[in-house]
């Protein structure tokens, strides 16, 4: 396939580029300038997919790091690191925001660019670090020593690919391919097409070690590749099973399409409100929906512990013989969040079995006849059993029960959300919820095929 027109769809324009390099100098220059000045011993440099040239057009954001000495002291790294960062922003007239990794650092918006100001430790291999951000200095040298010119646009293919198939990015709300482990991917296989067709058979626990270090066996991930800078990290932990298999489906539903193009490229989804409520009816399926307020908090704390929400409450309305068919949740990551249950059943007759031992073994099924009435024991294939009646024959009841403060704890609800929910949290129709999120929710597979 000829890939020069979605190149020149995806590869940020001469004039970006021209802007971006610009903006980054003016920013580096002024905060090294500082340093030098203010007798700071520090080097700014510049990395990410800008540094890299593996930047998709519209994605440019500038990665500035600070880098201490290592026998700089933690808390002065800090101090100086932010108080560089909001210098900065003071001269460039931008607001700064704080946000946390494995230490403070400022996100900004300098010249319509969105910036991250970050200070780190000066190491030379893995051996040294000291906070996980380290790496990413050495990151950007080894991809830019290693990777061609030629196979920065195959990097680019491949992260459009993935954008478009909802597998790309590395924070937990997505749970994909980090742009680092792309660049990984493209050094390993050669080009975009190569990589999707060894993709399709990776097995669970492909290894993946560039340098050799031989340090594959010690992980147990879906994917493992082993950093070239750091033989004791795997650059594809943060991937989640799912998405590693939707690459994988994707890659396979790729090759042997007639409309290739069409995978780098947005959905056309025209969506209609009637169009997808009718489709919800015509399942046939109860639905329940509630929504409550989000505590202020990183979205890379936010994501896991909603998800975890989500699927402890679908765990426990299973294990009470309520059928969930499908669940999953949305947030506007600032205010709410909305968790959408699809039940089979969402109301049980009144009566259940309560299943004990087997009747091979003599004590436990002479305590189970004492807690429950040999006369209302009987045996139901091999084990001794009774029938019970049901504390709650209806999922909304049972969800009212679990979301109060005596109850909460029956799930493994997200540590920060535990109040939010029992104080905010409100049925609500699914009229009420967004169309895009209600069109995935009935169209999971929309995106992994053309």
């Amino acid at each position: 396939m000829d890939y020069e027109a979605i190149l020149k769809d995806i590869k940020p324009t001469e004039s970006e580029k021209n802007h971006i390099g610009t903006v980054s100098h003016r920013i580096m220059k002024f905060l090294q300038d500082t340093c030098d000045s203010e007798g700071i011993d520090a080097t700014v440099t510049l990395v990410g997919s800008v540094a890299k040239n593996t930047a998709l057009k519209g994605k440019s954001d500038i990665d500035i790091f600070i880098a201490f000495p290592l026998e700089t002291d933690k808390k002065d790294l800090k101090k100086n690191g932010l108080e560089l960062a909001h210098k900065c922003c003071n001269e460039f007239d931008t607001i700064a925001q704080h946000h946390f990794a494995s230490h403070p650092y400022v996100t900004t918006e300098i010249g319509g660019c969105e910036v991250d100001i970050v200070p780190c430790y000066s190491i030379e291999d893995g051996s040294q670090l000291k906070s996980a951000v380290d790496r990413t200095i050495l990151h950007t040298r080894y991809i830019k020593a290693n990777l061609s010119e030629g196979q920065q646009d195959e990097v680019l293919l491949l992260k459009r690919f993935m954008a478009m198939t909802g597998t790309y990015g590395s924070e937990f709300k997505v749970g994909g391919f980090a742009g680092y482990l792309c660049e990984l991917l493209i050094l390993h296989y050669g080009t975009f097409e190569e990589t999707l067709k060894a993709a399709i058979n990776w097995k669970f626990g492909h290894k993946i070690d560039i340098e050799g270090y031989g340090t594959a066996d010690k992980f147990k991930d879906p994917l493992i590749v082993i950093d070239p800078t750091d033989e004791k990290r795997n650059v594809g932990a943060a991937l989640r099973l799912d998405r590693m298999a939707e690459f994988i489906q994707s890659a396979r539903n790729y090759i042997f399409s007639d409309n290739k193009k069409d995978y780098f490229y947005p959905l056309d989804k025209n969506l209609n409100k009637d169009v997808i409520l009718n489709e919800f009816k015509t399942r046939n399926s109860d639905l329940i929906a509630f929504k409550f307020d989000i505590p202020d908090i990183p979205l890379d704390t936010l994501h896991p512990q909603l998800r975890k929400t989500c699927q402890a409450l679908e765990r426990k309305l299973n294990s009470e013989e309520f059928n969930v068919f499908k669940a999953d949740y949305w947030s506007d990551e600032i205010h709410t969040c909305i968790i959408l249950l699809e039940m089979t059943s969402s109301s049980l007759n009144n009566v259940k079995v309560n299943v004990g031992p087997k009747v091979f073994i003599t004590q436990a099924c002479e305590n189970f006849a004492g807690k429950y009435g040999r006369e209302n024991c009987y045996v139901q294939g091999d084990f001794l059993v009774h029938t019970q009646k049901r504390e709650f024959i209806n999922a909304i009841d049972l969800i009212r029960h679990i979301f109060t403060t005596e109850h909460i704890g029956l799930i493994k609800v997200g540590k920060n959300l535990k109040k939010n929910i029992i104080d905010t949290y409100e049925f609500i129709e699914i009229e009420e919820i967004d169309l895009e999120f209600l069109d995935d929710f009935l169209n999971p597979g929309q995106y992994i095929v053309r």
